[in-house]
């Protein structure tokens, strides 16, 4: 029993750990971070649901701004949906996720190292471009597979991966070409393309309306989580 709290207790701290604001611009380049002066701020409360044990893993569920998260701690023996990280916060991927080393700490992906915002950084974030969805090829894989993080990836869920936002992070996405808007989870490292901001999950992409077409141009910005 004290190894069931200790789990739910992680999961629930980590969902509450999640805090930002949106209040101006950010830039990546060359790895300097470069925060613009703005006053877009949003806050959504936090409305949480069941907590119960799922087959071997901890489950919390939670509303936030009118969208439903489950958050699923994975199995340690699923592969990560991005087995193209090499280190992250130079510790092999899982072990760092084991240590709780993933929130904002750097990271390799095939030889290039990827350095995080900090959580005072990510208040700050709002950044248009290119929105691509991820996870297709983990439908053709048996069993489930890791986020950067530990969660279980959900391809139908409403979950997102980002190179520099802290793990996690909420935040809107806003697709500026049929202004559908919504919330999602920031929990894995991505996308690993030229020219693209963020990676999201098949769910995510219908719910904006590009799950065909593939990608879209998008607004994403983070929002302050109160409960």
């Amino acid at each position: 029993m004290a190894a069931l709290f200790t789990i739910l207790l992680g999961l629930f701290l980590l969902v509450l750990s999640t805090c930002s604001v949106v209040k101006g611009t950010y830039k990546v380049g060359k790895g300097t971070y470069k925060v613009g002066k703005g006053t877009l701020s949003t806050t959504y409360k936090v409305t949480k649901g069941a907590t119960k044990l799922t087959i071997g893993t901890g489950k919390v569920v939670y509303k936030l701004g009118g969208f439903t998260f489950r958050v699923v701690k994975a199995p340690f023996d699923w592969p990560l949906t991005r087995d193209e990280i090499e280190t992250i916060d130079d510790l092999p991927p899982k072990e760092a996720i084991k240590k709780g080393r993933v929130k904002n700490s750097p990271y390799v992906v095939h030889g290039k190292r990827y350095v995080p915002m900090s959580v005072a950084q990510s208040r700050k974030y709002r950044e248009e471009g290119l929105a691509s969805w991820y996870g297709y090829e983990t439908r053709r894989k048996k069993g489930g597979h890791m986020t950067a993080n530990g969660e279980a990836f959900n391809p139908n869920g409403l979950n997102a991966a980002h190179k520099y936002l802290p793990l996690p992070t909420h935040v809107r996405v806003t697709n500026l070409e049929n202004r559908r808007s919504i919330i999602v989870r920031v929990n894995d490292r991505g996308p690993f393309v030229k020219g693209r901001i963020i990676d999201l999950s098949a769910g995510a992409a219908r719910k904006l309306g590009f799950y065909k077409k593939g990608t879209a141009r998008v607004r994403v910005e983070t929002v302050e989580a109160k409960g």
